[in-house]
């Protein structure tokens, strides 16, 4: 019997109080922290079953680590969904790939008429942790987020950003300055049309008052960028900031703003809104991050989709811009659990085998962009001068530049299957010049490898980094065999290992949060 990734996908138990877990190897003694992580963990309830990955209720795991001990503990985020859903024991909420079937305690009209509203958004926060203000936050892509405590992994106050700023949704991927500022970006469409906006939450005020209770204030949007397709906008997951600039990059998977006011009465779930429509070219906004001020040129790029950045970093006049890509945007509908729990096997005839190899490979690009264009520009030369760069900007008319990418790899990167979730020494190295970054490869529908790039060589796997890399390492093929791994960030070496004797699902994002936080 071939084995199966349909335990990746699984409904799981909590694990409220932490429990010791089995380590072998040295956990290095200087490490004082927790592993925060987040990821769909309940798939059902009552006969209901969700219908894509995505949508899995949210849950938070915490890998405690302090003296060469780790401890585990998991629990369900308490949101409005999670809460309805269980109190009703059938899905009530509709998720970003299942839609909630009208009440069958209703009458037949009553019944009928619920098609024609529009469901509230989620507050399913499940895709990863944030902060603001130095408060953590789990997020998912609407307009809410919800406060936890980041020790306990209570539960805490549901936010909703547009009390706080005129925005429709927030991504779940931030940045950071170093004056502890927090940016992201969020949607808002009206009248006037349809925006992206740059949104900045100031630090925490220093002799702030201690209270227990949630801090957007001051929060103020500081760029509204306006959707070069009104009617069908830009889906986006997260975007470009180096020390001076953001960039906000309007891909062409594309949401179909009739369909998404039709959908309801269509019985359709958003994502079968989300369009992959590569007759659209790729389009760069470059936005003064200290100003506002949106620059008058558009610098465009052939059809691409990214839904990761790796750094972005100024060198003499160029923005360089590292990025996972890939070229068909089909793919984020396609992870539906029916297509994840077919089976996996080494039989080239599986299906999921089938799947895994219709999906576009995700890999590391270089965009470089010259942040000095103006009408004495000469057109079609190459405006990218420094010799290091193999990536091209050209001014194909007055206000419009056209760019073609530098592929950040070599030949042995595809024996892996391309990469994905990168990450970066960010507090260090976050908008500045960097070597080295960190990933998942892709050789089977999840991530089965972990990888580390040196982006000056294109090589994998060099030393030149000093700390430890964590990661969650799961097999499908064994029960409660889930051990959190940590390699010598230097080496790419295994220290040591923690075994958890609980069953943990696939996650999406994570945060590491120091002991002195």
């Amino acid at each position: 019997q071939c084995p199966t990734i349909e335990p990746l996908v699984r409904s799981v138990e909590e694990t409220p109080d932490p429990i010791p877990t089995t380590i072998t190897g040295t956990i290095p003694t200087w490490i004082n922290g927790s592993l925060l992580r987040n990821g769909p963990g309940k798939f059902e309830f009552g006969k209901d079953s969700y219908t894509h990955w995505f949508d899995g209720m949210a849950m938070m795991h915490r890998f405690h680590i302090c003296e060469g001990n780790v401890t585990y503990c998991s629990r369900f985020l308490r949101s409005d969904s999670f809460v309805t859903n269980s109190e009703k024991n059938r899905i009530v909420v509709s998720e970003f790939g299942t839609l909630a079937l009208p009440d069958p305690c209703k009458n037949i009209f009553a019944r009928f008429f619920s098609r024609f509203q529009i469901p509230k958004a989620t507050d399913n926060a499940s895709v990863n942790f944030v902060t603001y203000k130095g408060d953590y936050y789990v997020s998912t892509e609407t307009n809410y987020m919800r406060r936890v405590d980041p020790q306990s992994l209570e539960t805490k106050e549901k936010v909703d950003w547009s009390q706080y700023i005129a925005v429709n949704s927030a991504t779940a991927h931030p940045h950071y300055d170093r004056e502890g500022a927090t940016y992201n970006m969020g949607n808002s469409y009206g009248k006037s049309g349809f925006f992206y906006n740059i949104l900045r939450v100031p630090p925490p005020e220093e002799k702030a008052a201690v209270e227990d209770s949630a801090d957007l204030n001051g929060a103020r949007v500081i760029c509204s960028i306006r959707a070069s397709e009104p009617r069908k906008p830009s889906y986006y997951h997260s975007f470009v900031m180096s020390e001076n600039y953001i960039v906000f990059v309007e891909q062409p998977i594309k949401l179909d703003m009739l369909k998404l006011i039709l959908y309801r009465i269509q019985g359709k779930s958003l994502n079968k809104v989300l369009t992959w429509d590569p007759q659209y070219d790729t389009i760069f906004h470059l936005v003064n991050r200290h100003t506002g001020k949106e620059s008058e040129v558009k610098y465009r790029a052939a059809p691409m989709f990214t839904l990761h950045q790796i750094n972005a970093f100024e060198d003499n006049g160029l923005l360089v811009m590292d990025m996972c890509c890939g070229d068909d945007g089909e793919v984020i509908g396609n992870f539906t659990l029916e297509n994840l729990r077919r089976g996996f096997s080494s039989c080239l005839s599986d299906f999921v085998w089938q799947f895994y190899n219709s999906m576009c490979r995700n890999l590391p690009r270089r965009y470089v962009l010259p942040l000095t264009v103006d009408e004495e520009t000469p057109l079609d030369q190459n405006l990218v001068s420094l010799q290091n760069y193999k990536a091209t900007a050209k001014k194909t008319k007055p206000g419009e530049v056209y760019m073609t990418h530098e592929e950040l790899y070599d030949d042995e990167l595809l024996q892996y299957g391309g990469l994905e979730f990168p990450q970066i020494n960010y507090d260090q190295y976050n908008g500045r010049p960097y070597r080295y970054f960190y990933s998942c490869g892709f050789g089977h529908v999840f991530s089965d490898s972990l990888l580390k790039m040196d982006v000056h060589t294109k090589e994998l796997k060099r030393a030149g980094d000093d700390g430890v890399v964590l990661s969650v390492i799961i097999t499908p093929r064994e029960e409660k065999s889930t051990f959190l791994l940590i390699l010598d960030a230097k080496t790419f070496t295994e220290l040591g290992r923690a075994v958890v004797p609980v069953n943990i699902p696939y996650g999406t994002h994570g945060v590491w949060q120091s002991f002195a936080d």
